[in-house]
């Protein structure tokens, strides 16, 4: 009696523990959102038309090249709205130097609504700019606070709308030419960025929406290898 009253017991503890594995696989599973040979699965905006997406974004050995000019962005086709994103990145060798200053790139996300004529669209940015990796930006009214020490606000701005942004706590980029990895989790609200490993920075209060991802060309030779995303599914 007590056996066969056990069977249905263990027959639900079984099923709740593979139902379990199944979630936790769903959450875990790494999508990569660049394949190494093309840009599929992606599309572009460059605020001057006429240029060609191959005259600025191109695929050499797995690795995609940025040239930076002229200012644009290229945007996953599908939309996200929590996720943790992976991207490996590197400035190209000289890419200061030929700039004359500290050439620039970031990665958008949550990126919505029409594409805006200057270049920079609605969106979200973990920065990418040389030296700055780690700033936290929403541009055009979109929503972000953090401590106040360390938070940057700008209305009206002519390429970034009502600007709101919360600095990194330090710096830990490596040398130009050399490999850096970014760990962006977009959780809800949350907004957490590593890089190198180091926690630099926290924001909250972000609109919470799907959004497209994107990367930008803002000056400055810019190179990636890795972007991959994992869905946060609540």
């Amino acid at each position: 009696m007590m056996r066969s009253c056990l069977r249905p017991i263990v027959l639900l503890v079984a099923v709740a523990v593979c139902l379990s594995a199944l979630t936790v696989s769903a959450q875990t599973t790494p999508v990569s959102l660049f394949n190494g040979k093309d840009l599929t699965g992606w599309s572009h905006f460059l605020v001057d038309p006429k240029v060609p997406a191959a005259d600025v974004w191109s695929v050499r050995d797995g690795v995609l090249i940025c040239k930076g000019d002229p200012l644009g962005y290229i945007y996953t086709n599908a939309e996200y709205t929590s996720f943790t994103l992976v991207v490996e990145w590197r400035w190209a060798p000289g890419a200061a130097a030929k700039l004359g200053k500290n050439p620039n790139s970031g990665v958008l996300l949550r990126v919505n609504g029409e594409p805006k004529p200057k270049g920079v669209p609605r969106a979200y940015e973990a920065q990418l700019q040389a030296g700055s990796a780690g700033d936290l930006y929403g541009f055009w009214g979109m929503p972000l606070d953090g401590p106040a020490d360390r938070k940057r606000e700008a209305k009206g701005h002519e390429l970034l709308g009502d600007m709101n942004g919360v600095r990194k706590i330090e710096g830990a980029e490596h040398a130009e030419g050399d490999w850096n990895t970014y760990e962006i989790t977009l959780d809800g609200p949350s907004l957490v960025v590593f890089v190198n490993g180091k926690k630099l920075n926290e924001a909250t209060a972000s609109n919470v929406m799907p959004g497209r991802i994107a990367l930008q060309s803002e000056g400055g030779e810019i190179h990636f290898r890795r972007v991959e995303l994992t869905p946060i599914r609540k």
